[in-house]
């Protein structure tokens, strides 16, 4: 279990999935709205909601969450305010008695300090959230001021491409090495050049239409073209936009292929890669002259 920490701008929170209390996602009593909450009571026609999030969206591992408010003000807990409260995020845990104080854990979040935006971590696959305010006690108003649960999908940056789809490519565009055919012989630490047709280059994580960045596949298959591009040793990224790189190599024979790929690091759809170029790391032979033959002189 990892602790709170508070930040000056957002509240940097951790869900941990294993304490999670499975719930379901919706009831029969979810779905009737409780009228009563604790003494505090709330302003006519006051609402909270979520800024940019609906139900069903897909959200990266570290999402700021921003909080709405409608008709109340926001006081920090200890402050008694009327029409005022602070907010709570509700994850993955059924609507929590309302005329109680508000259970303070990684299920309950508590922004008693009256934030109004925070930064929550949380593990990939589908969450519950929901937005509660509560008085200076952290008991609900009367009525409760809450929002409706609503889903989300929590995945890593690259593979929300995925989740989208992969962006399209030009029929026409194409990949290619500048200074490299099959054969060559090139030394150990040598400038590869990449060359591009009819799509232009953006750095990773500018998504930008008909762009991507270069990527370097060295001694390996092709990987999956539905996913991020792999980034170790053998798939080197250049994702700064670079058209040209120093690659040192080891003596010996090498297969190179260069593949695009959008801002997430995914192929396009069709993808733009190279044919694959086998090079040698090394000296080329001198190749021996023939000598002439010169026929024996008869004496």
């Amino acid at each position: 279990m990892k602790p709170v920490t508070w930040r000056t701008a957002t509240t940097c929170l951790w869900a941990a999935a294993g304490l999670v209390v499975v719930a379901g996602f919706a009831t029969d009593a979810m779905a009737q709205a409780p009228t009563k909450g604790g003494p505090t009571p709330s302003a006519p026609g006051a609402a909270v909601y979520f800024v940019g999030i609906k139900d069903g969206a897909t959200l990266p591992p570290k999402p700021i969450i921003h909080f709405g408010l409608r008709n109340m003000g926001v006081a920090p807990a200890g402050l008694a305010r009327e029409n005022a409260g602070h907010h709570h995020l509700i994850i993955d845990v059924p609507t929590p008695p309302l005329d109680k104080p508000l259970p303070n854990d990684f299920n309950h979040l508590h922004f008693g300090s009256g934030q109004t935006e925070a930064e929550v971590s949380l593990t990939p696959g589908k969450h519950t959230l929901q937005l509660i305010l509560a008085d200076k006690d952290h008991i609900p108003h009367t009525p409760p001021v809450m929002s409706e649960r609503i889903t989300v999908t929590v995945v890593e940056p690259g593979q929300a491409a995925a989740v989208a789809g992969r962006r399209p490519s030009p029929a026409d565009a194409s990949v290619y090495f500048v200074n490299l055919k099959n054969g060559d012989y090139i030394p150990p630490k040598s400038v590869v050049r990449f060359g591009l047709l009819n799509m232009g280059i953006a750095p990773a994580g500018v998504e930008k239409p008909n762009t991507g960045h270069h990527h370097l596949l060295v001694d390996t298959p092709m990987p999956p073209l539905d996913k991020p591009i792999p980034n170790d040793f053998n798939h080197l990224h250049f994702g700064a936009g670079q058209t040209e790189a120093r690659v040192t190599l080891t003596p010996g024979r090498h297969t190179l292929q260069l593949l695009f790929a959008d801002e997430n690091h995914v192929p396009h759809n069709p993808p733009v890669m190279s044919k694959p170029v086998k090079i040698v790391v090394g000296t080329k032979p001198r190749t021996k002259k023939k000598r002439p033959f010169r026929g024996s002189r008869r004496i």
